[in-house]
């Protein structure tokens, strides 16, 4: 299964915009994604194996770089510490990646503590309603607190860690000390969590594992990390992660493990854990879905499509009333959280 079309970027409008300043997501910056594009080289970014990883290592002009490396070490203050820059002292920005590989076009900036050599990463990308939309739904509905905020028609994003999908279904999956159940058990709950709130393309390098050692195992979690397709395709099933291709290996994994009725068991546990939250955050909550029912977020099409296979899915007809992306979303939560 293919995504059709590279989607559009939706501006953000002045009422999602104030959404934003409510919840502390907007503060001014030192450097914006402008100011990143003008560099004046780049060299393609290998990894320790020597395969190209579809980012550029990119340069700037001396009188250029002392400015920028400045204003991004604030912009981590920003992110981490709130601002307080006593702690930029000793940090340096010591390399900037940028990928032409997707929608938003990130940077990719990395950190560096030069007391002690350790590194960190944040992103640099062009603000988009839909990604945002889809970081607020993860930070309101999903067990992960996304930390972002925008300025303009830039967007900050902090790192989010992980051993990357399409490695660990690569080199992991099948490794004697994994714990295969535990890894099904993550994916059917993931697979909920997006086509609960909609959040489409999650092939395998649009998402994290997070794997936390246990006293006597280990805890997977899997993460999304990339928000541009937050409900804008018409098929039902760019919504499920399962009917991607590069997920099949973990697909067959959760068929041989899990029985339908365990399989059932974790979708009513991620569906239960949703609910709760979206009642703890339903003053949010709903103010944010107003604001995504009035914006546009998808083509006319689209929307009419996903409708009649919602409609199908549920066995009903309230979807044909919903005219945005926003309405479909609403109606899917509820369908799926109240069951």
């Amino acid at each position: 299964m293919d995504i059709s079309h590279k989607k559009p970027s939706y501006p953000i409008g002045a009422a999602l915009r104030q959404y934003l300043r409510d919840f502390d997501r907007e503060a001014p910056l030192p450097v914006t994604y402008a100011d990143l594009a003008r560099y004046s080289n780049s060299f393609a970014l290998f990894d320790r194996l020597g395969h190209d990883t579809l980012w550029q290592t990119v340069y700037y002009e001396p009188h250029q770089l002392l400015e920028i490396s400045h204003g991004l070490t604030e912009v981590y203050a920003l992110l981490k510490t709130a601002g307080d820059l006593s702690f930029t002292e000793h940090l340096i920005a010591d390399r900037i990646d940028y990928c032409r590989f997707g929608n938003s076009n990130p940077f990719r900036v990395r950190i560096v503590n030069q007391l002690n050599d350790n590194y960190d990463y944040f992103y640099v990308k062009r603000a988009d309603a839909s990604r945002l939309y889809g970081l607020e739904l993860e930070h309101l509905l999903s067990p992960n607190s996304m930390n972002y905020f925008v300025a303009g028609d830039t967007l900050i994003e902090e790192h989010i860690p992980g051993i990357p999908g399409d490695d660990f279904i690569r080199l992991r999956l099948q490794q004697p000390h994994l714990n295969q159940v535990r890894i099904a058990k993550e994916f059917v709950k993931f697979n909920e969590r997006c086509f609960a709130r909609l959040l489409g393309d999650m092939r395998a390098y649009n998402y994290v594992i997070d794997v936390t050692p246990d006293f006597e195992d280990e805890q997977y979690r899997v993460r999304a990390i990339d928000f541009d397709q937050q409900s804008y395709e018409g098929r039902r099933s760019m919504y499920l992660p399962q009917f991607f291709k590069d997920n099949r290996p973990v697909v067959d994994l959760c068929m041989e493990l899990l029985t339908p009725e365990t399989q059932r068991q974790y979708q009513t546990e991620e569906r239960t854990l949703m609910a709760r939250r979206a009642r703890s955050e339903r003053y949010r909550l709903k103010a944010l879905l107003d604001l995504m029912r009035r914006d546009e977020l998808a083509p006319p099409a689209k929307i009419q499509q996903l409708s009649r296979e919602l409609n199908h899915f549920h066995r009903t007809t309230h979807f044909e009333r919903c005219r945005s992306m926003g309405d479909l979303v609403r109606l899917n939560l509820k369908l799926m959280l109240l069951r």
